[in-house]
């Protein structure tokens, strides 16, 4: 049936208003927080302790989402382990947890606290959004009770989750997300039966999200993205930085450009543990990012953002990682290849004896290739290009194609593979491919001094990762990482599940 006359002029009011919230952009913040940590122990603190360390990390992350909403912020990523941190067993880490409800209980814990139990944190995080008018995105613990007729029920009666929690602008919770991919050391959490797709909708794109090493698997992070569509995931992260790959802002950056989306990183901030670097990556690279292994202090990021990167008009096209790669013949010239360790996954590494030349290195079902010109070698500082095809970390093993033009720590050969912080040498041009089995291929260029180059290399739809200009800065690695999810090996820890 059609509206009548009078309500006309209403549907057309509705109507607009609706097209006035959507926005084509949208100011998005991430804040790096120094968590205040609990006093090591095996045995559970009371309840009341337990809220006065997180309400003491809620105090500084309140005064972030202030600043963040008064600079017009939209919505706003805190890290993981943001509210009590990770020194924890399963029985100590008990008095930081609350019951989560599913999101589509409608519940607004600030205005409605009590109504699932005692939910302190959830009130607080609730509060901060409503008052601020802005989404925020925070990491805590969920407990759900379980008895003897579930088989897999924890002895002591509880499954306990590492959980994200979003609530809008009028503090509902929207969104709960639980880990699945947990770290080797995070004993004190189980793991979900099930991967989750967890994905809500906002006046400003489609936003999914998951947590930390989640990152680096299909499920749930492709799922994210190439089944359920997302425009930006939102990633509360505790990220150690291992070089030479994998530092925060260098994956984090590359996975955004790989996948074509916004990824909104937040992750802690501890110098001792190696964990900094969060940013605001598009597909076109960083909008914002953050690094500091020098200092203690926390530190805001915020950005406007594409609230549909595909539909951008500066969206990269499609590429096929292989196919100039694949197109031609092995290079001549001096290609001697020695074995070299990255961590623990040995990589064939050439060294790269001039100035300038075009090299081939192999290893498994992968072909690396570079082309490159030194602009002012250093004589004391040795590159190499490296090959790697296979299975990647000890406990949880994935499977890596990776091609990489590598700073090596010194000019002993030994050592390539071996972290390096800093380069002297700049490049005219260099051309990096490599005969990948995936589609999944995530590029990114890391320069001394563990900076990121936004707008000086670009990917041609033929898979190859070109500099423009040559580089403004030395070089430590520019790397194409491919990741072969369907090698993966059976989650040695989640098979019993």
């Amino acid at each position: 049936m059609l509206p009548s006359q009078a309500l006309l002029p209403a549907v057309v009011f509705a109507l607009t208003s609706l097209q006035a919230l959507a926005s084509d952009t949208f100011i998005a913040a991430v804040y790096e927080h120094a968590v205040i940590l609990p006093d090591p122990t095996d045995e559970p603190v009371s309840p009341g302790d337990a809220l006065a360390l997180m309400n003491k990390n809620m105090d500084v992350l309140e005064g972030a989402i202030k600043t963040a909403a008064q600079q017009g912020a939209h919505i706003i990523v805190t890290p993981e382990d943001g509210i009590y941190g990770w020194r924890f067993t399963r029985e100590s880490i008990y008095p930081y947890l609350e019951d989560i409800p599913d999101p589509a209980v409608n519940w607004i814990p600030c205005t409605d606290p009590s109504r699932f139990g005692p939910a302190p944190v959830q009130e607080r995080l609730s509060c901060m959004a409503r008052n601020n008018s802005i989404y925020v995105v925070a990491n805590i613990g969920d407990k759900k009770p379980c008895d003897s007729s579930d088989p897999k029920c924890p002895g002591d009666g509880r499954y306990q989750y590492n959980t994200d929690v979003v609530f809008d602008t009028e503090g509902k919770l929207v969104a709960r997300y639980h880990k699945y991919n947990l770290f080797r050391g995070e004993t004190q959490f189980n793991y979900p039966k099930e991967p989750q797709a967890v994905t809500f909708e906002t006046p400003f794109g489609k936003f999914g999200i998951f947590t930390c090493f989640d990152i680096l698997f299909y499920e749930p992070a492709v799922v994210l993205v190439s089944k359920m569509q997302v425009d930006t995931v939102l990633f509360p992260t505790a990220w150690m930085n291992v070089l030479p790959f994998l530092t925060a802002i260098e994956f984090h950056s590359a996975w955004a450009m790989g996948m074509g989306v916004n990824l909104l990183s937040a992750n802690t901030h501890n110098t001792s543990m190696a964990m900094t670097g969060d940013g605001l990556f598009t597909p076109e690279g960083p909008a914002a990012y953050h690094y500091d292994s020098a200092t203690e202090e926390g530190h805001l990021l915020l950005a406007e953002l594409s609230a549909h990167p595909r539909l951008s008009p500066t969206s990269p096209p499609a590429i096929n990682w292989s196919l100039y790669a694949t197109s031609i013949k092995k290079f001549p010239g001096e290609n001697d290849t020695f074995s070299g360790a990255v961590r623990k996954d040995i990589f064939t590494f050439s060294e790269l004896r001039h100035k300038d030349g075009n090299y081939t290195v192999c290893q498994g079902d992968i072909c690396c290739h570079l082309v490159y010109q030194m602009s002012n070698k250093s004589k004391d500082e040795v590159y190499v290009l490296g090959a790697f095809d296979g299975l990647h970390g000890s406990v949880i093993k994935y499977h890596w194609q990776i091609c990489t033009l590598l700073k090596c720590p010194s000019t002993n050969l030994s050592t390539c593979g071996q972290p390096v912080e800093t380069a002297q040498t700049k490049f005219e041009m260099f051309s990096l491919s490599g005969t990948f089995g995936t589609s999944y291929v995530f590029p990114e260029v890391l320069y001394s001094g563990v900076q990121l180059a936004p707008g000086e290399f670009e990917v041609q739809r033929d898979g190859c990762l070109k500099s423009k200009r040559g580089t403004s800065k030395p070089l430590i690695t520019a790397t194409l990482f491919g990741r072969l999810y369907e090698k993966d090996q059976p989650h040695p820890l989640r098979i019993s599940l």
